[in-house]
């Protein structure tokens, strides 16, 4: 039977002991005193019966106060982490929005009859149901669906902004805490965002050199497309792992 699938941010909050407190060798290393004092019981078993209690009992209490320095740490560390994720999660969907709207142009068809939470709630189905479709297409069709608007130097510095949002995410002090696995797919995400605004910059070359303007608009048109497949797929992933939540309202003001 196949298990049900735990999104990566509730994995993380269910982990009991994120970090250890004492290195692996340390408890190796009691480990083989253990074995030698027990190895030398054919010539003076007294010393090592009293070796080996000995041992265990430093072994007991390195584990004990381990135990309880790490659980101490994570209880302080929760608040911590549950504000970063929100973070991460309101960038990502930040991002999310943006990128549908200023690449591709979208423009949710919004009900009248529908309360403040509904209409949310129908923009991010119809935003998932673009993004979805868009990732069926191969390159080529992709980008036909690109927005010229997209290489402006507005949207330049939209983009570049969001990459030095998850930049300061990265190299913030508690970024070593993190999951590896997020901190690649965010390290991934930076990536192509600059590679996004590079080719945004290349694009708007062909202005400054209209003899050559076919060639750079198609340059940049194409690195576009597939920054913008690689941002699609990380985003879709991200919200997959639990990391995509829009701003925090009070629900009765929607109403």
């Amino acid at each position: 039977m196949k298990k049900n699938w735990i999104p990566l941010r509730d994995k993380i909050e269910k982990k009991l002991i994120t970090q250890t407190e004492t290195p692996l060798i340390i408890y190796l290393a009691v480990a083989l005193a253990i074995f030698i004092a027990w190895s030398i019981r054919r010539f003076n078993e007294d010393l090592s019966q009293n070796l080996i209690s000995e041992l265990i009992g430093a072994a007991f209490i390195i584990f004990v106060v381990n135990l309880l320095l790490v659980r101490s740490k994570n209880k302080r560390w929760k608040v911590v982490n549950e504000k970063i994720n929100y973070l991460i999660a309101r960038n990502v969907n930040r991002l999310r929005d943006g990128t549908a709207t200023r690449a591709f142009e979208f423009n949710p068809i919004l009900s009248e009859l529908s309360s403040g939470n509904q209409t949310s709630d129908e923009i991010r189905f119809q935003r998932e149901a673009l993004f979805a479709s868009l990732l069926e297409l191969k390159a080529r069709e992709f980008s036909t669906n690109i927005s010229n608007s997209l290489f402006t130097e507005e949207n330049y510095q939209y983009f570049n902004e969001k990459a030095e949002d998850l930049w300061d995410i990265l190299n913030m002090k508690y970024s070593e805490y993190l999951e590896p696995g997020l901190i690649t797919m965010l390290m991934d995400l930076y990536i192509q965002l600059k590679d996004l605004c590079a080719h945004i910059r290349v694009y708007r070359k062909g202005q400054l050199f209209p003899e050559d303007s076919k060639f750079y608009r198609k340059y940049g048109m194409n690195g576009a497309a597939h920054n913008l497949i690689k941002i699609l797929e990380l985003v879709s992933q991200l919200k997959a792992e639990g990391y995509s939540e829009t701003a925090r309202v009070d629900s009765t003001s929607l109403e």
